[in-house]
């Protein structure tokens, strides 16, 4: 079976960092688009990263500009989301996704279960 699998969020200071992580299971990543998406409480969905399939280029939600980054892992299988200096509006549930015709926010197939973030002021 195809599927991601995340690691935990968890809660943290304003100011501080946290790493996600995202495994596929069944597939590697080596040719897929990647990215992180979250939703917080009451609002929309929200792209947060993205990795491209077609050029390997990447981008991020302005919110998150210069304190997100998205990065594969070295076994070619992880998706990884590292977050500095969060901010109390960063609390969201983060999901990982990966599409193989992924280029921006669109076209993802598999999905991760999901991890709960807590931004604490």
């Amino acid at each position: 079976q195809l599927r991601l699998v995340q690691s935990r969020g968890g809660l943290v200071q304003s100011g501080g960092s946290l790493t996600l992580s995202c495994v596929a299971s069944g597939f590697t990543l080596e040719h897929y688009g990647i990215a992180w998406f979250r939703q917080a409480p009451g609002k929309d969905r929200e792209g947060v990263a993205y990795i491209s399939s077609v050029d390997g280029s990447s981008n991020y939600a302005d919110s998150v500009k210069g304190r997100f980054t998205i990065f594969r892992g070295n076994a070619k299988s992880t998706i990884d989301l590292q977050m500095n200096d969060l901010k109390p509006e960063d609390t969201a549930w983060y999901y990982c996704a990966a599409g193989l015709w992924a280029t921006t926010w669109d076209r993802y197939d598999y999905w991760g279960q999901g991890a709960q973030v807590t931004v604490s002021s």
